[in-house]
Order: C-alpha cells, then sequence, then structure tokens
C-alpha cells in the first residue's frame, strides 16, 4: 500500500513539474525530460483530447459501462499513453476505452504514459497498438492495416514484421475491404464472421454478394455451409461438367499440396493431375504489383 501511495505521488508531483512554464518539455532533450517521458504522470482529463487518428469506431456501450464500474471500484490498472502537443496539452495515443470509461466515472486526472512524437509517428503507434486488442471486428483491423498501408508507406511485408502477424493474414483481412459494404457492416454487427466474409469474397458480382449475404443471415448458414453454396453458385451448371469429374481424380497430395501453396502466396492456385502423378499447376495474378509480390515469394529475388 505505501508503494501504490508513494507512486502516486510522484505522478502527481510530475503533474505538477509539466504545469510550471520554465519546464515546458518539447524534446527529449529539455531539461527534465527524463523525469516526464516514459513515465507515468496523473494527467488532468480536460488537458487532453481526442485522437482524429483513432481507428476504433464503434465502442459497445454495455462494455463502456462495465469498464466505468471497474474503474470506479479500483481505479486505473494500465494507463493511458498520450503525446505531447503544447504547453499542458496533450492528445491521446492509445487507451480511448480507459479514456472515455474515466470521464464517465467523472475523474478529473488520468494515469498517462507521456511521449513526443510527430503526426506520423502518433498514428503508426495508435494502428499499431490498437491492432494488437482482441476486441477489434474484423473491418476495423482491415481498416487500420490499409491506413499503416497508405499513410505510412508500408508494405504487407514490412507491417507483418511490425504487427507479428503473417502476411498471408494481413492478406486475408485486406481482402474483406473489397466486400459490399452493407456485407461489411454485417461483419461489424457480428451478423456474419470473418469466414463467412471470407467466403463471399469469391462472388465477383455485388449484387450476388447482397443475395448470398441475406440467405446466410437468414438461414443461420454456418461458414462451411456459405462456402458451399459460393462454390456452387460459381460452377457451370448442367448435367456434364468436365471440369468438376476432373476435380475428382485430382491425387490427394495434389489437393493438400494446393492448399498449403495458397496459404504461402495468399493467391488462387489451381492444379490438374492425372492419377500417374502428372500434371500442372496455375498460379493467376491480376496486376504487375501481384505478380511482383508473388515471384519475390517463390524466387527470393
Amino acid at each position: 500500500m505505501a508503494k501504490a501511495t508513494k507512486k502516486q505521488a510522484l505522478g502527481r508531483g510530475l503533474s505538477a513539474l509539466l504545469k510550471d512554464p520554465e519546464n515546458d518539455i518539447q524534446s527529449v532533450s529539455d531539461k527534465n525530460a527524463d523525469k516526464v517521458i516514459g513515465n507515468v504522470v496523473e494527467l488532468e482529463i480536460d488537458s487532453i483530447e481526442m485522437n482524429p487518428f483513432q481507428p476504433r469506431s464503434n465502442f459497445n456501450d454495455e462494455a463502456l459501462e462495465e469498464l466505468a464500474s471497474s474503474i470506479r471500484e479500483l481505479g486505473i490498472i494500465q494507463p493511458i499513453t498520450v503525446r505531447k502537443l503544447d504547453f499542458n496539452k496533450f492528445q491521446l495515443v492509445s487507451g480511448e476505452r480507459r479514456y472515455r470509461a474515466s470521464k464517465l466515472v467523472g475523474l478529473e486526472t488520468i494515469p498517462a504514459y507521456i511521449r513526443i512524437a510527430n503526426d506520423q509517428e502518433s498514428l503508426e503507434m495508435a494502428l499499431v497498438e490498437n491492432i494488437q486488442r482482441q476486441d477489434l471486428d474484423p473491418i476495423e483491423i482491415a481498416l487500420s492495416y490499409q491506413r499503416l498501408i497508405d499513410e505510412i508507406q508500408i508494405t504487407q511485408e514490412k507491417l507483418s514484421d511490425r504487427v507479428g502477424k503473417k502476411r498471408s493474414t494481413i492478406t486475408n483481412y485486406l481482402r474483406l475491404l473489397k466486400l459490399h459494404p452493407i456485407i461489411q457492416t454485417g461483419m461489424r454487427d457480428g451478423f456474419i464472421s470473418m469466414g463467412h466474409g471470407r467466403a463471399l469474397i469469391n462472388i465477383d458480382k455485388k449484387k450476388e454478394q447482397i443475395a448470398v449475404y441475406e440467405k446466410v443471415v437468414s438461414d443461420g448458414l454456418s461458414v462451411r455451409e456459405t462456402e458451399r453454396l459460393v462454390k456452387s453458385l460459381k460452377e457451370p451448371q448442367g448435367e456434364s461438367n468436365p471440369t468438376k469429374k476432373e476435380a475428382k481424380k485430382v491425387p490427394s497430395f495434389a489437393t493438400k499440396g494446393a492448399d498449403a501453396l495458397k496459404e504461402y502466396l495468399s493467391a488462387k492456385v489451381d492444379i490438374t493431375a492425372s492419377a500417374s502423378g502428372k500434371g500442372k499447376i496455375v498460379i493467376p495474378f491480376h496486376s504487375e504489383e501481384e505478380f511482383q509480390r508473388i515471384k519475390k515469394i517463390v524466387t527470393g529475388e
């Protein structure tokens, strides 16, 4: 208990330091910067503004009330992170749920880590930290990935290293943004899962996407049932279907190998093979960029 009191007192002492005009810290090289930057400081909530780069746009009211109740009983266990904008003025980098819940409770101050960062660094910190959270829906994650790629000018390979996810995982999320907006909204609202969305992506026409989506929701179809429905729509109709007959003759080693290649290349892979083991692999691409990406993976150059 004594340690907690000492820590709180220290945070308040640093807060007073930040309010001293003679100690207006603007960079890590300024006097007393080492006492503040990276440390937990008690900041007035009114001195913190929202982050315009915040990727989260949906907040569950019930979950927010539960967090507010927890803060009311136990206080804030994990400090928020802010960046210094001006004298006694800060901007939220991460921890918006804690910030919102603290305001609901009526707290006047909140513990915060202080960083000095420009807009691009702030955007990257906010996006990367929020991507790691477990309560973002698939579309929010996809939008965060896309913003990092567009605004930070980062490749999927580098993004993979930055967020600790496989490049194929990132690609699968980004593909969700090709879905019709109504379907994206349905995924955000929990009517369908990411697995359903990945199946629906294979339908090229948006009107057909919507028609299948409505059937999935109304009939409560599982992901596997949705995949079979989409596959049936894409297969040629009629009694004679040579493509389907050939597919049945593909040896199991080729079928399993195709799944592994699809995952590794994050691309469609078509394999035909005879019972003797002879066959061919076809990897379609839709742009020079995609071709170069596949080539780099295959050749390592």
